[in-house]
């Protein structure tokens, strides 16, 4: 480098300014489908092939006129706004005409338009940025676009995706949260020729989400509605029963767009404040109508974040609305109590505080991405009474030696005295060098985990027959990956089969699972299995959902366990020659020794 400043070519400055709207496939199949929608579309297919290495969109707009065709390949040129004050006032979903110019500077772009006036279709092709051809064609009303050798300009960015199935599981995700909020269009979507999706138009929200993500959906969703100083908050919301393991189906919108924004998934959560598990999560779809001069859309190139004019008086909606639905819900006859009589989650006032610190935070220069779930802790219970001393045999050993060198402090956990349990989650137990401490979920946890390897390695997986089958309708991009998982599930003593369509069916679940439930197992695996695992490498993959499901069946926090459970137990640790962690890497034991009991009490 030179140190000389100069201007940079037009070329580089496009790819530059595409990195911030495309990062992926996902990204040009979200541009592509708010174009036809901001068209007037009312069918929307689109065609993937090989995880969206090659992407078509095709609608039934309004289409484009020709005159018109090379200004949309042209950066910043929009329909949709005239001044700086537009953007502030703008309805639609894109308006910077940032889009197809960023699309096409880092792939090759066909287009294929018509509008209602016109006899014939406009034909045009961008490569790298460059209108290669214009001319006329024979088309229906309409925009057809063809995305293919994406990145091909810039092949470092190739370096960066997934495997296909991963990238087409990001592209039925964008797909799925347009088509949530757009009851009204029929969208289609394709990979390899093989429909997998089709989700005709719906008379109202609530159909059009159990024909989006599962007829699972349906009768455990709650409607919300509410209203305040001209923000208008709609939508469903589960019933506190159906909840699931991470946050991946709370969806939230501002003016039909979809966000994510903490404080809007935060009050959601307060709302069910001591009603669900910790660590468990509601589904809901909820959309919210904001005057568009209160609430800046312009914060993201993406358009993923938003900021409110007024976040204190939209957290407080949320929150009072999905009260006072759920209160009604839960007691029918009751709509409206919660809200009218002002009752609001123990500790509201806290976490609203909590809440928009953390909005502030986000919304400043240095914003951050939502990049986690909101986590409620709830009471824990309290604690059960310790083991009487006929049941642990108080002071005495429970069994004879085995042979374990897992633990660094002691030969092995049967040469253990055990003592009780303390917080109703951790083994007490004493021996010659001092105290040790079991995490009992951990434990148990590496114990089944290490019996899923042994079965797999030795494929004999047990499994449990249902006694009825379980049907489970899933989301394209979960049907995508659990293709994939099959084999894995198969190893461990689980039979899922694909079932038809968007369904698949669950004969048989691993036998130390045989008191869960089978649809629950199964849509909280696969909400354990976030993105970044589903393109792990096969054996990682195995690992992932060999130590989800040793979590689902290990013994949990909060359970008083008796003095035969314990003794199994420590002689199954003892058969492990690494009990050190559990799968997650935790410690699973802890010893504190004599001497440093002795300082503790001064007595050194």
């Amino acid at each position: 480098m030179s140190g000389k400043i100069v201007i940079l070519p037009e070329t580089l400055t496009n790819c530059i300014a595409a990195g911030e709207v495309v990062e992926r496939p996902a990204s040009i199949v979200k541009e592509l489908l708010e174009n036809a929608l901001d068209a007037g579309a009312t069918e929307i297919t689109v065609d993937l092939e090989k995880g969206g290495s090659s992407i078509r969109v095709t609608d039934n707009g309004e289409g484009i006129a020709r005159e018109d065709v090379p200004l949309a390949f042209a950066r910043y040129a929009t329909s949709k706004i005239g001044s700086f004050d537009d953007i502030y006032r703008v309805h639609s979903f894109g308006f910077r005409g940032e889009a197809l110019p960023s699309i096409a500077s880092i792939s090759r772009v066909e287009m294929v338009t018509r509008q209602i006036s016109s006899p014939a279709g406009t034909r045009a092709i961008v490569e790298g940025g460059e209108m290669k051809e214009i001319s006329d064609i024979g088309c229906p009303v309409g925009t057809s676009i063809l995305v293919s050798r994406i990145f091909e300009p810039v092949p470092v960015r190739r370096k960066f995706l997934k495997s296909d199935m991963t990238e087409q599981g990001y592209c039925m995700e964008v797909i799925t949260r347009l088509a949530l909020m757009q009851s009204a269009v029929k969208i289609r979507a394709s990979v390899g020729g093989r429909p997998v999706l089709n989700i005709p138009s719906a008379p109202d929200l609530s159909e059009r989400i159990a024909l989006t993500l599962g007829q699972d959906f349906r009768g455990q969703l709650i409607p919300a509605a509410g209203e305040i100083e001209g923000v208008r908050l709609t939508g469903f919301v589960s019933r506190p029963e159906f909840t699931r393991s991470s946050a991946a189906q709370m969806y939230v919108y501002v003016n039909r767009r979809f966000v994510k924004d903490y404080l809007l998934n935060h009050a959601v959560m307060t709302a069910y404040r001591r009603l669900i598990e910790a660590r468990r999560y509601p589904a809901a779809v909820l959309g919210l109508e904001v005057a568009p001069g209160d609430v800046d859309v312009n914060v993201h190139p993406a358009k993923m974040e938003v900021r409110f004019r007024n976040p204190r008086g939209i957290y407080a909606l949320i929150v009072d609305t999905l009260s006072g639905a759920i209160g009604a819900g839960l007691t029918p006859g009751a709509a409206g109590a919660a809200v009218s009589s002002g009752a609001v989650p123990s500790g509201y006032v806290s976490r609203v505080e909590e809440a928009l610190k953390r909005y502030r935070v986000s919304s400043g220069p240095g914003k951050l991405f939502f990049s986690g779930p909101v986590t409620v802790k709830t009471d824990a219970p309290a604690n059960p009474p310790p083991l009487s001393r006929e049941d642990a045999k108080w002071g005495q050993p429970l069994f004879s030696s085995g042979e374990n060198s897992g633990c660094p402090h002691f030969h092995c956990f049967s040469d253990l005295l055990y003592i009780g349990q303390t917080a109703g989650t951790y083994l007490i137990f004493t021996g010659e060098e001092g105290m040790v401490l079991v995490d009992q979920h951990a434990a148990h946890e590496r114990v089944l985990f290490e019996k899923l390897r042994r079965q797999a390695q030795n494929d004999k997986a047990v499994g449990q027959r249902l006694l009825l089958p379980e049907v489970v309708s899933l989301p394209p991009r979960d049907i995508a990956f659990l293709t994939e998982a099959l084999p894995i599930l198969e190893e461990a003593g689980m039979e899922v089969e694909p079932f038809g369509g968007d369904s698949v069916v669950i004969r048989a679940i691993p036998d130390f699972l045989s008191h869960t439930e089978a649809r629950t197992l199964l849509l909280d695996l696969l909400a354990e299995c976030g993105e970044a695992d589903r393109d792990m490498p096969l054996q990682e993959k195995r690992e992932k959902i060999f130590t989800a499901l040793a979590c689902h069946g290990a013994i949990k926090a909060n359970r008083n366990m008796t003095g035969p459970e314990v003794s199994g137990l420590c002689r199954e640790l003892d058969a492990i020659s690494h009990a050190a962690t559990c799968p997650h890497g935790r410690p699973l034991a802890v010893s504190i020794s004599v001497a440093e009991l002795e300082k503790m009490f001064r007595r050194k």
